[in-house]
């Protein structure tokens, strides 16, 4: 970690890296390379980083929502948390943090509720037996899209620094 007070920002990015798309992982790791803004992938198995001083792998125990639950943890206010786990965005938000999805959705405190009662809905049916689908896969544009919100969050944390 950066050593900040709890009351600074520490412009630290976090991955929510077992379920993080590899093209995703390699925007994140030109964007660090590029920024030098410390990036830590937060995983229940080991994967390959770049041998980079500010980008760092940490490997958890394995178990539902032990990653999430150790970025949470090491969360300050202003970190950014890349993640499509609407649950997790939603504790980094009210930490103070901003979360970012794999597809470039910056979520807000405006959507995070309605996001979740959508996700909760869709579990139920689920749960009820009907089939809902996965996500599409990961677009062209959806790419570009979390490229462009990327490049403008660690532009503000540049800038901030």
């Amino acid at each position: 970690m950066s050593g900040k007070g709890a009351d600074a920002e520490s412009n630290q990015v976090w991955v929510d890296a077992d379920a993080c798309p590899v093209v995703i992982k390699d925007i994140l790791f030109r964007a660090a390379q590029r920024t030098g803004v410390q990036l830590t992938l937060v995983a229940n198995q080991p994967m390959r980083v770049p041998g980079a001083p500010n980008i760092t792998l940490l490997t958890v125990a394995s178990g539902l929502d032990v990653a999430d639950s150790e970025i949470v943890r090491r969360l300050t206010p202003g970190d950014l948390v890349i993640t499509s786990d609407i649950p997790l965005a939603a504790e980094v938000i009210e930490k103070g943090g901003h979360a970012l999805s794999h597809r470039g959705e910056l979520y807000s405190p405006d959507t995070i509720g309605q996001l979740l009662n959508m996700r909760d809905f869709m579990d139920t049916l689920r749960g009820s037996g009907i089939n809902t689908g996965g996500p599409p896969t990961l677009s062209k544009s959806d790419r570009k899209s979390f490229a462009d919100h990327l490049d403008r969050l660690l532009t503000k944390f540049t800038r901030d620094a």
